[in-house]
């Protein structure tokens, strides 16, 4: 059996560029047992303290080479009730994959060599999804009945819910969209993470007793204060970061600017790129400059390629980043997908400003050369503008994707709800809990943005912190 790692099938550049189809096709039976045979099952597997829930990947591996996959699917969902949402999206090659032994030591990212972890883990949970596997045990509602409120269906949110459900507790979940899934559904386009498979994931929660009431802006419709006197014994905040940040420059305020919330909320939630069929109207420009060097970058990057390609505009979008490719924290199959669909990009760029039309609109922006200097506090070297070296791009469509910050529609009207100067909650780093008892929170309201499989580590710790309460 040969030991080059098996590289899933994708779509043609050409084909992906000019729709929303799904990129990756993932394994086929073959190539899931030939990957997991290269797994040398070694005695002391890394890689599973490279996982955030702690999935015991060197076991469902093994059953994969047996051809054993609803117990493999038993094993994974044991830890991960979300399978085939993380095989997809998890950055694998920064945590269990990294952690592989056949990474390097100090390697910044995971090796070609190392097992491609995330792509045997969404081969079982889409092989499950497609055979309907069933995980056996009933949920028996506990014995008083007591609820749990869940504010925010994103992955911490659902990841709590989904954990304390299993138990047999009543979980409500408030979502203040009109569709669950948070930034699963808003900010993950459907050629990474179709809406089927998220919707398949949010069903399962459905049937294990799970409710899910939409249209809820809690701190605004309900307070904390009002779900206790409903009958909840405890509450999850899972609210994310929903609030962008900008670079407060001039001209940041003129048309055709986005943030990478709104643009992708636009297309992925309100299904912009299908419009005039679905009635959200997006401008695209012929020359489209998008600026940061995260995932969310790299999926309005990718978006915005197929907009202009949808829309018969010659395809022009440059991503600008003020740091080198190397210190991207975007995932490195994305970065790739990105110039394969014809991203081109602008490293060591620092923005100084937009300029605008006589009528309002962005047409161009004014940036500087950078170098890198010294190592900064996420100890990545810190980007230095050089003084003198300012140019010009043509651009009359921009996206911002320079980060997120914390929801506090909630915390700001919640009295003894502390946060830290960020305005991210601060909790037990235990139970999770809050500074008010029996509030509990996870996900990106606590720390700042992460990962989806972050997310749902700290869920987990919530949901069992929560269940030690109730019992």
């Amino acid at each position: 059996m040969g030991k080059e790692p098996i590289i899933p099938r994708e779509l043609s550049a050409k084909e992906r560029a000019s729709g929303f189809s799904e990129v990756v096709l993932g394994y086929t039976e073959e190539e899931a047992i030939r990957e997991a045979g290269r797994c040398i099952q070694c005695k002391n597997p890394t890689c599973i303290s490279g996982c955030p829930v702690e999935i015991d990947i060197k076991k469902f591996i093994y059953q994969i080479t047996q051809k054993d996959y609803q117990s493999a699917y038993l094993t994974i969902r044991e830890k991960n009730i979300f399978p085939s949402i993380c095989g997809r999206v998890c950055p694998a090659e920064y945590q269990c994959r990294k952690a592989c032994v056949l990474t390097k030591k100090d390697s910044p990212f995971a090796s070609e060599q190392a097992i491609n972890i995330h792509f045997l883990e969404r081969f079982i949970g889409d092989y499950g999804m497609k055979h309907s596997f069933q995980i056996p045990g009933t949920p028996h509602p506990i014995r008083d009945a007591r609820r749990v409120a869940v504010v925010g269906s994103g992955p911490a949110g659902l990841c709590c819910a989904g954990e304390l459900a299993r138990k047999g507790i009543k979980v409500v979940v408030f979502e203040s969209l009109h569709k669950p899934g948070g930034v699963l559904r808003y900010g993950i386009p459907p050629f990474r993470l179709p809406q089927d498979v998220l919707d398949f994931e949010i069903n399962y929660l459905k049937e294990l007793g799970v409710e899910i009431i939409v249209n809820v802006v809690v701190g605004k419709t309900k307070t904390l204060d009002e779900l206790f006197s409903e009958g909840f014994s405890c509450i999850f905040l899972g609210l994310g970061a929903g609030v962008p940040s900008f670079m407060k420059i001039p001209g940041e305020n003129l048309c055709n600017i986005y943030s990478a919330n709104e643009f992708l909320t636009r297309v992925n939630l309100m299904s912009a790129y299908k419009f005039p069929r679905f009635h959200t109207p997006i401008n695209i420009g012929k020359h489209i400059c998008v600026i940061g060097g995260g995932n969310t970058a790299m999926d309005a990057a990718r978006v915005a390629v197929r907009l202009q390609k949808i829309n018969n505009i010659p395809s022009d979008v440059t991503l600008l980043y003020r740091r080198t490719e190397v210190e991207m924290p975007a995932r490195r199959l994305e970065i790739e997908h990105a110039k394969e669909e014809g991203v081109k990009f602008k490293f060591l760029v620092q923005p100084k400003g937009f300029i605008g039309n006589d009528r309002g609109f962005v047409e161009k922006i004014r940036s500087l050369e950078c170098r890198l200097g010294e190592p900064d506090s996420s100890g990545r070297r810190r980007p230095v503008p050089i003084e003198g070296s300012d140019f010009e791009l043509d651009c009359d469509s921009a996206v911002v994707a320079v980060g997120l910050k914390a929801n506090q529609v909630l915390t700001s009207v919640t009295p003894g709800l502390k946060t830290d100067k960020w305005g991210d909650l601060e909790v037990d780093s235990d139970t999770m809990q809050t500074s008010i008892k029996n509030v509990y929170a996870g996900g990106d309201i606590v720390g700042g943005e992460g990962t989806v499989i972050e997310a749902m580590g700290m869920a987990k710790k919530a949901s069992k912190a929560i269940i030690e309460t109730l019992s």
